[in-house]
């Protein structure tokens, strides 16, 4: 796989469009070797965008009950940094159980991941896998994959940005070895204290790191921080 995406990867970076983000979607979930794909985007202004490979009748009728209020994707991604498995959410809930019934009479997989993302100027956008596969099988899918996937939520989400704003990309310095470790472990998912403690450091210390780290990168926070680094290849997850 890792080949092909980073074909993929070279070949989206002539994609001027929306439109033609819509079919390089559809491309990268053949690439990522799942059923469905799903990249969702909220600006600082309301706006939102989304491109995906669901059915149009579950996308309408997703919109039309306004299962975003119940979707514990959408509400555990909300307030979570770090990617998710679907499996680690709570299902438990009637309405939701229901959700979930018709989401895969909809050709929904039982399985999924997501990448929550916050960007530049209040963005939140989230990148979402989903099958049929197996408990075993997914859960071996996704430990293979994980860098993948986060590379290429990432990615999507940029070349977005890029299309919105008309350009994202901005010169930087190169980071420090140290200022790479703090960002990759926050890449791979580790608190600040689990991140300080993995490099034997003080948190004040990795605080400096991770900012010196933003500021060389341009980055409005940490997270975009991250989501550069990893875009960049700087941070190898």
């Amino acid at each position: 796989m890792q080949g092909r995406l980073d074909t993929f990867i070279e070949d989206m970076q002539a994609t001027s469009t929306l439109d033609e983000l819509q079919g390089q979607i559809v491309a990268l979930r053949d690439v990522l070797e799942v059923e469905h794909l799903v990249y969702h985007s909220v600006n600082s202004t309301g706006q939102q965008y989304a491109a995906l490979t669901y059915s149009l009748d579950w996308v309408d009728r997703y919109l039309e009950q306004d299962y975003a209020r119940v979707d514990p994707v959408v509400q555990g991604c909300y307030r979570r940094f770090h990617p998710v498995d679907w499996r680690l959410l709570d299902w438990s809930g009637k309405q939701v159980r229901d959700f979930m019934g018709e989401a895969q009479e909809a050709g929904v997989g039982q399985q999924g991941f997501s990448v929550p993302i916050r960007g530049p100027s209040g963005q939140f956008a989230l990148f979402t896998v989903s099958d049929r596969r197996s408990d075993e099988a997914w859960e071996k899918y996704t430990e293979t994959h994980v860098r993948d996937l986060i590379l290429a939520a990432h990615f999507v989400n940029q070349k977005a940005l890029e299309i919105e704003r008309g350009s994202d990309k901005t010169d930087f310095q190169k980071l420090s070895p140290r200022e790479v470790d703090a960002l990759t472990l926050l890449a791979m998912g580790y608190s600040r204290g689990q991140a300080a403690e993995s490099l034997s450091i003080s948190e004040h210390t990795l605080r400096v790191y991770i900012e010196s780290a933003r500021f060389k990168l341009g980055a409005t926070n940490t997270t975009h921080a991250v989501a550069r680094g990893l875009t960049l290849g700087l941070l190898v997850v």
